[in-house]
């Protein structure tokens, strides 16, 4: 068959409805959904989506001390986490095929006792093309999720492209990055929970250097997609906002700045902030092999 020559693809800049499964997944659902309508064949959701990124909680975790309410919390988080298989992978599974999309989305994996940060891809026929746990949790991230391994470094091909990815900070890897770009990879996922300008930079390194599409995909998130109780955010806890005073619902703890980079590091879509947006970009797939025209790339294959 021949090559598809352009794929529309979306970037979900998003929160889910933190530590509740079943209302994340109807979110999935529907903004999938609009993004298929609109045309996009590969639909990316940012880290831990399902079901939350524990934003400023170590689930009362010291050293030497394991506070009681940190054990119940962390079971919540548990029981709001993915198994795979389970009903609820089955849901993202049917949510791919009935949009007839590919599906990235970050998810809490649990498997027996360990929790992993988790990006999994799904066919458009409801086929799990790969899935890759988070080699190393970033600082205290290490409390709650265990390590992943190497050989999930991976690339798949999904008709119009081989696709893989790295999870935020793990794109400051630069032997994990020389894995993906020895396997061809030509369209990059990074679901991340990092706004800070310098981040933006990095997306745009990374694709000059891959001569790669980048999809960086991050949460738009507020203390109201937490619960009221959630420990952070109550009057009775030490935290703060950035302003010294006690955590309002309107709170912004990620501003986003999702966007979708070329293979010669220059946007296609702008960095949005500030803001719950579906990211849209239309790929062309031919920009890949001008992109490579007189670079050292070929040599890393």
């Amino acid at each position: 068959m021949p090559r598809v020559q352009q794929v529309k693809v979306a970037a979900v800049q998003a929160a889910p409805v933190a530590f509740n499964l079943e209302e994340s997944l109807k979110k999935v659902e529907t903004l999938t959904a609009e993004a298929a309508k609109q045309g996009a064949e590969l639909v990316c959701f940012p880290e831990a989506f399902l079901s939350a990124y524990p934003w400023r909680y170590a689930f009362d975790a010291t050293i030497g001390i394991r506070e009681p309410r940190g054990r119940k919390w962390y079971a919540k988080y548990y029981e709001s986490s993915v198994a795979i298989p389970s009903t609820e992978f089955e849901l993202l599974q049917e949510t791919a095929r009935e949009n007839s999309i590919n599906l990235s989305i970050g998810i809490i994996e649990k498997e027996g006792a360990t929790l992993y940060c988790t990006a999994i891809l799904i066919g458009k026929d409801g086929t799990l093309l790969s899935k890759h746990r988070k080699l190393v949790p970033t600082a205290v991230e290490r409390l709650v999720w265990g390590r992943g391994s190497g050989e999930s470094l991976k690339v798949v091909d999904a008709g119009f492209g081989k696709i893989g990815g790295l999870i935020c900070w793990e794109n400051y890897m630069p032997a994990a990055r020389l894995a993906l770009y020895q396997l061809g990879i030509e369209i990059y996922i990074a679901p991340h929970e990092d706004d800070l300008p310098s981040w933006i930079a990095s997306m745009q390194h990374i694709a000059k250097e891959g001569r790669c599409f980048v999809i960086s995909v991050n949460q738009f998130c507020k203390v109201s997609d937490f619960p009221s109780d959630y420990p952070p955010f109550t009057p009775d806890h030490h935290d703060r906002n950035p302003d010294g005073q006690p955590w309002a619902k309107d709170d912004v703890l990620n501003h986003g700045g999702s966007c979708i980079v070329g293979p010669l590091g220059t946007f296609i879509a702008e960095p949005v902030w500030d803001k719950e947006e579906i990211v849209y970009a239309t790929l062309n797939l031919s920009d890949l092999a001008e992109a490579r025209v007189g670079s050292l790339h070929m040599l890393l294959r």
